[in-house]
C-alpha cells in the first residue's frame, strides 16, 4: 500500500442544493489483495479491498456493514446517476435532510438479508 497525503488538500465544490466544499486529502494505492479500513467516531468500519480484477466497493451489505451499524442504500440523483451510500444507524434524519437538499431518490435499501433476497427474487422474475 502506498499512502500519499495531499497537503494542502485540493478543495472543490459538490452538491446541487447546498454547495459543500469537499477536501481531497490523500491518495491510497493498493496492490491486489490489500485492504484499507475507514472508521467512524462511533466505532463503525468501512473496508475497501482491491482484487486483481477491481475492487470490493463495500464489505458485505448484510454482514460487516450491518455489524458496524452502517446501512447500504441505492440512490438516484436528478441526472439519473446512481450511487451506493452508507448511512450510519441513528443518523437517518440527517440522511433524509441530505436527500431533500440534493433531490436524491431512494431506489432501495440494501441493508438486510430480507431486503436483499426480495431484490434478488424480483430481478430473477424478469
Amino acid at each position: 500500500m502506498k499512502f500519499t497525503p495531499i497537503d494542502p488538500p485540493r478543495v472543490f465544490e459538490v452538491g446541487f442544493g447546498e454547495i459543500i466544499p469537499m477536501k481531497d486529502c490523500a491518495r491510497v494505492a493498493l496492490d491486489p489483495d490489500e485492504q484499507v479500513t475507514f472508521v467512524t467516531e462511533s466505532g463503525g468500519e468501512y473496508d475497501l479491498a482491491r482484487k486483481s480484477w477491481g475492487f470490493y466497493a463495500t464489505p458485505s451489505l448484510n454482514g460487516r456493514l450491518e455489524k458496524f451499524n452502517l446501512r447500504g442504500v441505492l440512490v438516484k440523483n436528478r441526472l439519473d446517476r446512481y450511487f451506493v451510500l452508507l448511512v450510519e444507524r441513528g443518523k437517518e434524519d440527517l440522511f433524509q435532510r441530505y436527500l431533500e437538499i440534493e433531490s436524491l431518490a431512494i431506489v432501495c435499501w440494501l441493508d438486510n438479508t430480507d431486503r436483499l433476497k426480495q431484490l434478488e427474487e424480483s430481478l430473477n422474475e424478469r
